[in-house]
């Protein structure tokens, strides 16, 4: 019903910078809620960034100041503009979009894309 495809991810050197975009299609009709999380390996999943419809954001601490998120509601994108990339960085990105309202009136939650590499190494 819904697919997120990402896109944007490589590798950069540290100091450098990357933007990942990840469009949401199927049968929508809004999204309240989109985010990005990353998975190093051996590590747990974590919040990124997330932005609701209306614009507001949450950051995780360790890249306030580095990252920006933003969204295109009428495209269904999300964007996230990382600089001053770290080592610590590296991970695997991850979209997700949550409180996703169909077409025909259903509430679902939590899709996720399939994810995008991001290496920070010289």
């Amino acid at each position: 019903q819904v697919q997120l495809v990402e896109s944007g991810g490589g590798l950069v050197q540290p100091g450098g910078s990357l933007r990942l975009s990840c469009t949401a299609s199927g049968t929508i009709f809004s999204i309240n809620v989109m985010g990005w999380y990353r998975q190093a390996p051996g590590k747990q999943r974590d919040l990124v960034a997330r932005i609701t419809t209306d614009g507001s954001t949450n950051y995780a601490d360790s890249v306030k100041g580095r990252f920006t998120i933003s969204r295109d509601n009428a495209k269904n994108t999300v964007y996230l503009q990382m600089n001053s990339l770290k080592p610590e960085d590296t991970a695997v990105y991850y979209c997700n979009a949550d409180r996703v309202r169909l077409n025909w009136g259903k509430l679902e939650y939590h899709y996720w894309g399939q994810g995008t590499q991001v290496t920070v190494s010289s």
